[in-house]
């Protein structure tokens, strides 16, 4: 599973596992891949600091990288007070009323206040950034749309390659236009922020559409064959998220009685039907598992999403009270329609082996067709 971009990160798999948890980004990154750790969820730039310097500890030298989120287009500026204001109060009340219909209790007193969309502004973004590159990270990747100039200019400045996701062809050759290294070509399929295209279509437009350009796929991948398929289709290699959820290292949930969290559980119950592209996260369509929560979204009494960054700060108190409340009903997370073959927790060493054993076994399959 050799590829040209593998050998020039230093990485003996070319497949690169984006993730929020530090423990799972570690453990794909001395499995001979690149754990990529998602900063969105760290608030405070301290917090990605502790993250970072455990990850220079724990990854044996070996090359990670990180994942921030830069929206191209989002309302308002980065001040906070004034997108407060900007949100309805109808959105507001009928948040209230869901959470009132479901028995979802108010935050306990003395509780952190969430942090909401914090991480999705260009000013703590860019926080995150100055952050990462203290780091020996050899990636910078931005979940929506091309960096700006400068960040791009600086990661290079630093040695760091810049890779940025892509649903269309047309967003792939503008991100490379910008100075992008890699371009992650995420399919419909995809957990997240995820377009319209599906992964088989998508990918051999955008490396046909990059001829010099390493692209990575993305969306419904998640064992070794489809990896062998996407490097036929002339990937470089491969952008993992959903699998890594019910990996033995991936601990950001409580555990309940079962040993599993509530979210474990239920991500090993669902089939690959049981996913819904909503706005209901940041205003912009994302795959996530299907609860009444997103549901109450698509109903008629609902006011609909509000454009990003409005539609995370509405909701965030609200994810933080299910969550909280640990209600099983409207517990979700983003993911893809992979999860319909996420039915068992496993480390995240064994899942890396067994990718490499399922390449194998697919090649070879291959090389037999040939006669």
């Amino acid at each position: 599973m050799h590829t040209a971009l593998a050998r020039r990160l230093g990485l003996r798999l070319p497949i690169f596992g984006f993730t929020p948890s530090p423990e799972v980004a570690a453990a794909i990154t001395r499995a001979g891949g690149m754990g990529v750790l998602g900063a969105v969820r760290y608030t405070h730039p301290d917090q990605l600091e502790e993250a970072l310097v455990w990850m220079d500890a724990n990854t044996d030298g070996k090359p990670y990288g990180v994942d921030v989120v830069m929206p191209m287009k989002y309302v308002g500026d980065d001040k906070l007070d004034s997108l407060g204001d900007m949100i309805p109060e109808a959105h507001k009340r009928f948040v209230d009323d869901v959470l009132q219909r479901f028995g979802v209790p108010e935050l306990p007193e003395g509780a952190d206040t969430p942090g909401g969309i914090t991480g999705w502004m260009h000013a703590f973004a860019r926080a995150q950034v100055d952050v990462a590159l203290r780091h020996p990270i050899r990636l910078l990747a931005n979940a929506l749309g091309s960096p700006p100039a400068d960040i791009v200019a600086e990661a290079h400045e630093h040695g760091v390659l810049v890779a940025a996701l892509a649903g269309k062809a047309e967003h792939a050759r503008s991100h490379t236009e910008a100075g992008v290294d890699i371009v992650v070509a995420v399919g419909h399929e995809a957990g997240g922020h995820t377009g319209e295209i599906t992964t088989m279509v998508l990918v051999p437009e955008v490396v046909r559409a990059l001829p010099d350009t390493p692209v990575l796929a993305a969306g419904g991948i998640g064992s070794g064959a489809q990896i062998a398929a996407a490097l036929a289709m002339g990937a470089q290699g491969v952008w993992l998220g959903s699998v890594w959820l019910t990996t033995q290292e991936y601990r950001l949930e409580p555990a309940q009685p079962s040993g599993y969290s509530v979210v474990t559980e239920k991500l090993l119950e669902a089939t690959s039907s049981d996913t819904v592209r909503s706005r209901v996260i940041s205003g912009k369509p994302a795959r996530m598992l299907r609860t009444p929560w997103t549901e109450a979204w698509e109903a008629k009494d609902s006011p609909g999403t509000l454009p990003m960054p409005l539609q995370g700060l509405l909701v965030a108190n609200a994810e933080a009270r299910i969550r909280a409340a640990q209600s099983r009903e409207l517990m979700g997370t983003p993911v893809g329609q992979i999860v319909g073959a996420m039915n068992q927790v496993e480390s995240v060493a064994d899942l890396m082996s067994r990718f490499e054993r399922e390449f194998e076994e697919a090649t070879d399959r291959l090389l037999e067709l040939r006669g």
